[in-house]
């Protein structure tokens, strides 16, 4: 399973962060992000995490947190730059 958090519907609330601290983190503006692979989407969540990732996943209120069995395409530069 992939991952990424879609930054613009992210309200900065925690709680991925309080469920799966090693998957998730906040950058400057403290928007969430995908750690791995600064959300890129494109490094699988590892399997001993799966099941924190689940959780963060289901208690996200907005739905931000984004998965899918196959790596997630590009995201355009303008999303990710400042995570670098």
């Amino acid at each position: 399973m992939y991952s990424r958090v879609q930054r613009d519907a992210c309200i900065a609330c925690g709680l991925c962060q309080l469920c799966a601290p090693e998957l998730f983190n906040y950058d400057a503006e403290g928007i969430a992000y995908y750690r791995p692979d600064h959300n890129q989407g494109t490094t699988p969540v590892p399997p001993e995490q799966l099941t924190a990732f689940k959780q963060a996943y289901r208690q996200c209120p907005t739905g931000a947190i984004k998965r899918q069995t196959q790596p997630f395409p590009p995201a355009d530069k303008k999303s990710t730059t400042h995570l670098l």
